[in-house]
Formats: structure tokens, sequence, C-alpha cells
């Protein structure tokens, strides 16, 4: 789900690789220790990382596990930074095992806090149209259908932007490919 907005970052110049994990059968933690790997294999001087949704939990805990990385900018996009309140309402109930492992230390909200030490940036949809519409009857406004805007707040975020996009459509927005560029860029979402 993230090949569009690799490739748009891509045509803007950046290096991009892409990591992918297991959400159903990895904790976040577990993804954390693959991606750490991945990225001591990166033969660069900068490393930016770019997050969507659970990738960011995987990128909290990277840093919890491992606070020397290459320097660079983070970006997380549509990550509930706070927990998810769709996670907990689904961790109740008979679709529990759609969440597999990624509830452990992450959606429910017991995620590590940011360790980062670098700039932290965060893209939030407010386009309500997604799975906690469909399954649960909604959430708490403003939401991009699967994450409420609140749950994606935090003092330690040094920027803060919000777009008119669902969960899934930030990830196939040129806007938000540029915008994602600008903040990798720039350390804000201004215009260059």
């Amino acid at each position: 789900e993230m090949g569009v907005l690799r490739r748009r970052i891509s045509a803007s110049q950046f290096d991009c690789y892409q990591f992918r994990y297991r959400s159903l059968s990895h904790t976040p933690r577990q993804s954390a220790l693959r991606l750490d790997a991945f990225l001591k294999g990166l033969d660069a001087d900068i490393i930016h990382l770019v997050a969507h949704s659970l990738g960011g939990m995987v990128v909290l805990h990277l840093f919890e596990q491992d606070p020397v990385q290459m320097p660079g900018r983070v970006l997380m996009m549509g990550t509930p930074i706070n927990g998810c309140a769709l996670a907990r309402r689904l961790y109740r109930g008979p679709l529990r095992l759609l969440l597999g492992q990624s509830i452990q230390r992450g959606l429910l909200g017991d995620a590590p806090p940011w360790a980062g030490g670098r700039e932290l940036g965060m893209i939030a949809g407010n386009r309500g149209f997604g799975v906690g519409a469909l399954l649960l009857g909604g959430l708490e406004r403003p939401a991009d259908g699967t994450i409420a805007l609140s749950e994606t707040w935090s003092r330690v975020i040094d920027a803060h932007l919000t777009v008119p996009y669902s969960h899934m459509g930030m990830l196939m927005s040129s806007q938000v490919a540029q915008l994602a560029c600008r903040f990798l860029r720039l350390r804000d979402f201004s215009h260059e």
C-alpha cells in the first residue's frame, strides 16, 4: 500500500527503500528488530523514515530498542501515537483476530514513548470514510475513517498537519507526497 507514495517520493530525488512487515504475525517490537537490521544494511549517511499507521508504532519501538540510528527525520502518517479507539473496540469483540499481534504494546495505547531525539512530523487525515465507519458505526470526529485526529496529536511532534484524506487515501495523494517531501527537506510543511 506504500508503493504509490514511495514512487512519488522517489521522483522528488530521494532514494527510497520499502520495508515490509507482517502486522498479524509479528508484534511491533519484533518488526522493529527486523527494521533495525534493514536500516543497518543501507549505505547512507542520512536516513529519513516515513511510516503509515501501525508502521509509526514500529518506529517507536525501533527507537526504544536502539535510539542510536543514522541521522534523519521521521514522518508518521495516520499513526495513532496515543492508541486507537477502533482497535480497543475490536479487541473487546468478536473481530479481535483482525488485529493480530499489532496490539502488543501498540494500538491499544501502550506503545513506547517517542525516544528518537530528532524531528518528528505527523500528517493526519480528516476525511472520515474507512474501517471505523464501516465496521463499528463511526469514530470520534474528526477522523480519517480509521484513526481519530486526536489520536495522532502529541507534544513530542514537531510539525502536525491535517489533510482532507482518508486513512488509506493519504497514501494515494500526490499532494500528501509533496507535503512529505517538504517535511523531509525542511522540517515542516511550509512551502519551499
